[in-house]
């Protein structure tokens, strides 16, 4: 199979459209970029970000959905309209690469992964922990017991934003724990499998004026212990604290930071607890810088081409998709 022709539907206001758009055509090995769509208004909505395309072909919808040769596409409209493209490229035959976690119906969502179950086609989504070394590392320890049984799992994702990002996020149903919150979703599911119960704790803080959740919290109730998920735009020095802890019965692991920036790259640190001895200090490491973006969207090009099956099956992406959406439930 030669070079998979794509096109992009849509930019997104706060996510990572122009990073996938751009991961794509440096992988020209890979890719055959044939353009890019606007379908909501992005141009008068978003024209800072709209310049990135310049230097590319701008395509109307239907082209792109009924022309044979585009095999895939990437979705990264804002994310209450993802699944409604979604589905349009899923009914066009096409390979999908789409931004996380989808719209705000579950209805369509099924629609989609059962669309996708007929046509065979690859349905890929975008959450980058999945391709960051250390979580990879983590979670393939996890699965060959190496840390024994798995008591809880802490997920946090904190950032500061902007009232304007903060009240934004009152398109998404619960705020917060659906626009970063699935990550940590995906990370728990992924690591301790379908919970018993879910307990969603997400809050307005009120800061400036702001009536959206931007303070997102999830509780997960398991045989041996609890685990939760918590997501904030109002915490200083909340990227810094972004970790993922996983506690069992041979190990604790800790990742922090989660992801820590140097120019396009980044780093993740680890410390790995083996110790009954209280005192004693866990092995400390630091990974190999990584490009998520390019890791991702490589991937996506493996699938595609058959040389690599996605781990993360239909079946998984539409249950994580139910559990997110108890977690961004009123409590």
């Amino acid at each position: 199979m030669g070079k998979i022709k794509i096109a992009q539907i849509g930019i997104n206001t706060y996510s990572h459209s122009n990073d996938i758009f751009g991961s794509i055509c440096k992988q020209s090995d890979m890719f055959e970029v044939v353009g890019y769509v606007l379908p909501e208004n992005e141009r008068e909505r978003i024209p800072h970000k709209v310049n990135y395309y310049a230097d590319y072909k701008e395509l109307a919808l239907d082209d792109v959905l009924n022309d044979p040769d585009i095999e895939a596409v990437t979705i990264e409209t804002d994310e209450i309209y993802l699944t409604k493209y979604a589905l349009m490229a899923a009914k066009a035959g096409k390979h999908i690469h789409m931004e996380k976690p989808g719209g705000a119906s579950l209805a369509d969502f099924e629609e989609l992964i059962s669309i996708m179950k007929k046509t065979g086609k690859v349905f890929h989504t975008g959450y980058m922990y999945r391709y960051n070394p250390y979580i990879s590392d983590l979670i393939n320890k996890v699965q060959n017991g190496e840390l024994g049984e798995i008591i809880s799992v802490e997920a946090q994702m904190n950032c500061t934003h902007p009232a304007i990002t903060r009240q934004w996020l009152e398109n998404l149903p619960g705020g917060m724990m659906f626009y970063l919150g699935c990550h940590l979703v995906d990370l728990i599911f992924r690591i301790q499998g379908k919970p018993k119960k879910i307990i969603p704790f997400n809050k307005c803080s009120g800061i400036d004026g702001v009536t959206a959740k931007d303070f997102g919290m999830a509780v997960f109730e398991y045989e041996n212990g609890v685990s939760f998920a918590k997501t904030t735009a109002v915490e200083l020095g909340g990227f810094e604290r972004r970790q993922l802890v996983v506690n069992g019965t041979k190990a604790t692991v800790e990742l922090k930071p989660l992801e820590w920036y140097y120019g396009k790259t980044i780093k993740t640190g680890r410390t790995t607890s083996t110790s009954t001895v209280w005192t004693e200090a866990g092995k400390k490491e630091n990974s190999d810088q990584f490009d998520r973006y390019r890791d991702m969207m490589h991937a996506f090009a493996l699938y595609v081409k058959g040389e690599k099956e996605n781990p993360y099956t239909l079946d998984y992406e539409l249950e994580l998709y139910k559990l997110l959406l108890n977690a961004c439930a009123e409590n």
